[in-house]
């Protein structure tokens, strides 16, 4: 599955991208945000995740902006089977940071989300991560109002992060996520 948006171009990792991984997670300012990103990074975690299989219902995205040399990877977003409705995950090279991507690709795999009959998706940040709070919001997800203490391999200690949720079956525009032009789904 291939997803485009206005400047980005979502599509699966394949084994040959582990060093681009590597290049954009393997960053201590990065993984410090992620819950399920070991820490110290290396090759093989990158391998391991470029040859990653493909969940049907909850597909991953390496997320790459095109460009005069081809289409650099940025970061990557997906989904991911959870409790009661799938879960958002995202993270992006911090160069790529404060550029509107992670609102963009995120919206791009919310409508694929919702094409793929899933109904709710829920995701969380660490609460000295507001950046990521902000992400979610401008996307539609609202605080549950339950605050989770999650461990982070990076930090070596168990960090309080917010849960949120978007309800994909309600009609809003979720800043601009229903209009069409906004994203196109390529197979």
């Amino acid at each position: 599955m291939f997803i485009r948006s206005e400047r980005l171009f979502l599509r699966p990792g394949w084994p040959e991208d582990w060093s681009d991984i590597m290049a954009q997670v393997a960053d201590e300012a990065v993984v410090r945000n992620l819950e399920a990103v070991p820490w110290p990074y290396t090759t093989d975690h990158a391998r391991e995740f470029a040859a990653r299989e493909q969940d049907a219902r909850c597909p991953h995205f390496l997320v790459t902006l095109p460009g005069a040399d081809g289409a650099a990877v940025i970061g990557c977003i997906g989904l991911k089977p959870g409790e009661g409705a799938a879960e958002l995950g995202y993270w992006f090279g911090r160069a790529h940071w404060g550029r509107g991507y992670a609102t963009e690709a995120a919206r791009a795999v919310l409508t694929m989300a919702r094409t793929l009959g899933h109904r709710a998706i829920r995701a969380s940040h660490f609460v000295d991560n507001p950046a990521s709070g902000r992400v979610l919001a401008k996307l539609g997800f609202v605080p549950t109002g339950t605050m989770r203490r999650t461990f982070s391999p990076c930090r070596g200690e168990f960090v309080p992060a917010a849960e949120m949720v978007a309800d994909l079956g309600a009609s809003c525009d979720c800043d601009g996520m229903d209009d069409p032009a906004n994203t196109r789904r390529a197979a």
